[in-house]
């Protein structure tokens, strides 16, 4: 499962240097300085540092260096994995003590900021067609290319075929707009039978995606203010709170608790379900049929998508071989078919037809449904105090779910809330 991590970094002194280098010896591989990269026969040593290998996928990781530098003999591959409750404090560090390596990974949200403050290389060497669209563009801003993506995963709208069929109601399609879900769900619910329609958390992540499905904007154009307060903000957050208590169980039904839509999902007591692939495994030996579509828009389609990628750092001294070396670990067939093989996360290729042994397994039937949310996506505003934004979004809409506040209130507190820490 990709990892959505949305802890900002905290500023970084530059006198913590001996932190790095602790942090360093903990991890897999060792950190080497880039003077010393070029050895005496003209091999040159690109220093990688990650975190998605981290517990179980080391030595897929390594078959991928190994093709690589079968493929380029005139550069090694030297691997630093990194848990990731560690890497990100391990990475400012090694920043700003000059030592970072050439290469990194970075989820898109940290993407953002490591793009802005100047410590990425644009790369100029990339073979762009080989990537999804959207999911490279995640990786530029402004223009230029600081990154590509390595892997992915969404958001889509699970269903109980079965529930649907004794119901009689016609299932979920990838044209379904929120009016034909709402109407589903009204239709499916028996709260008698313990028998809920819908389920979408009413949450930060889920309501900068209804935003951008009703049409609005989470932030000004230059991220300077939030301007989520909107009459489709005031939509957005309506379609996430009005489904509280009459298609979707509350807060005090339980609903927010660890595993209670899965559970809920699982036992056959749920229609619909907004939730990630990653989900995949857990549902497959459900006692009845389900699939999946796109999550349905209203003034647009929007899917929430996750990214990590990899990027060269802008003080390299090798940014030629870096830049061979993550447009290989991006996009090559090698990495795609491990990927594939060993269910690590799914490879960002354009060529739908190499990930046909993704697409065709089952279940879910529609697979294909994971790819078509690619071609529109909604990613979540970053700012730096990442963690307190979405606690203050998620708390206000928290307060109008449970009628405390009117939407009108608690997204007007919440936009000047989210102002103040900007």
């Amino acid at each position: 499962m990709v990892q959505r991590s949305s802890t900002r970094r905290a500023a970084v002194a530059a006198g913590i240097g001996a932190l790095a280098l602790a942090l360093s010896a903990c991890s897999q591989g060792s950190a080497t300085d880039s003077s010393d990269s070029n050895s005496a026969d003209g091999t040159t040593t690109v220093r990688y540092m990650n975190f998605s290998a981290n517990d179980g996928h080391e030595a897929d990781l390594d078959r991928i260096v190994e093709a690589f530098e079968a493929a380029n003999e005139d550069v090694q591959v030297e691997v630093e994995t990194v848990p990731f409750a560690d890497y990100f404090t391990s990475l400012q560090t090694a920043v700003a003590g000059g030592t970072v390596a050439d290469t990194f990974e970075l989820n898109y949200e940290n993407f953002v900021t490591y793009a802005e403050n100047g410590s990425l290389a644009p790369l100029d060497e990339i073979d762009t067609g080989a990537y999804r669209e959207s999911l490279l563009e995640a990786f530029n801003r402004d223009g230029t290319q600081y990154g590509v993506p390595t892997s992915f995963s969404n958001v889509v709208l699970f269903y109980n075929k079965t529930l649907f069929e004794q119901a009689g109601v016609e299932p979920p399609t990838n044209d379904w707009t929120w009016a034909d879900e709402q109407a589903a769900a009204k239709a499916l619910t028996d709260k008698d039978a313990g028998v809920w329609g819908d389920y979408q958390p009413i949450s930060f992540n889920e309501f900068y995606k209804a935003l951008a499905q009703a049409g609005g904007e989470f932030m000004n154009d230059d991220a300077s203010r939030a301007t989520f307060n909107s009459p489709e903000g005031v939509e957005a957050a309506n379609w996430l709170v009005q489904k509280s208590g009459t298609t979707m169980p509350t807060k005090a039904d339980g609903a927010g608790t660890p595993d209670f839509d899965s559970n809920l999902f699982a036992e056959g007591n749920l229609a619909m379900w907004h939730t990630g692939i990653w989900m995949f495994g857990a549902m497959a030996d459900v006692p009845f049929e389900w699939d999946i579509v796109v999550e349905p828009g209203r003034a647009t389609d929007a899917s929430a998508m996750f990214a990590n990628g990899a990027v060269v750092s802008a003080s390299s001294e090798h940014p030629d071989a870096a830049q061979r070396w993550v447009d290989f670990l991006a996009a090559s067939d090698t990495t795609t078919d491990i990927r594939l093989e060993t269910s690590w996360e799914l490879p960002p290729v354009a060529d739908e037809s190499k990930l046909a042994e993704y697409t065709e397994a089952t279940p879910p039937a529609n697979r294909q449904a994971v790819l078509d949310s690619l071609d529109a996506v909604a990613l979540p505003p970053v700012i730096e105090r990442q963690q307190e934004m979405q606690d203050v979004v998620t708390e206000e809409l928290g307060n109008a779910a449970a009628g405390r506040k009117s939407v009108e209130d608690a997204l007007a507190d919440a936009e000047q809330a989210v102002n103040e820490l900007l």
